[in-house]
C-alpha cells in the first residue's frame, strides 16, 4: 500500500497459495491432494464484510513503477534514503480519516 493512496486490491490467498492450501486441507481431512475429496465444494459461498467490499470497490489500479522502486532501493543501499516521520504521520492520519468518512456514508 502506498501511503497517501487508497489500498490496493488484495490478492486472493487461494490463487497465490493454491497448492499449499490444497495440501493443508488434505492433511486436515486425511485425503490426498488432487483427489475428489479435496476439491472445493461447488455450493460454497463467501460473504465479504462491508470493509472488504469498500476496499474492493475503490477501483485502485495495480500500477507498478519499477523505476521508482529501483531508485528507492538504490537510495536505501547507499544510505541516502531519508525518512520524514511527520509526512508519514500526516498521510496515515489522512488515510484513516478517509476510511472513516467512507464507513460513515
Amino acid at each position: 500500500m502506498k501511503i497517501g493512496n487508497p489500498a490496493d486490491t488484495p490478492v486472493a490467498l487461494a490463487q497465490a497459495n493454491g497448492s499449499a492450501a490444497t495440501a493443508d486441507a488434505a492433511k486436515t481431512h486425511g485425503t490426498a491432494p488432487g483427489s475428489a475429496a479435496s476439491a472445493p465444494d461447488a455450493s460454497a459461498k463467501v460473504e465479504l464484510s462491508s470493509t472488504a467490499a469498500t476496499l474492493l470497490s475503490t477501483g485502485a489500479s495495480a500500477e507498478f513503477d519499477a523505476d521508482k522502486v529501483a531508485r528507492i532501493s538504490k537510495a536505501i543501499e547507499d544510505g541516502s534514503f531519508k525518512v520524514n516521520p511527520e509526512v508519514i504521520a500526516d498521510k496515515l492520519i489522512a488515510n484513516a480519516q478517509e476510511l472513516l468518512s467512507q464507513k460513515q456514508r
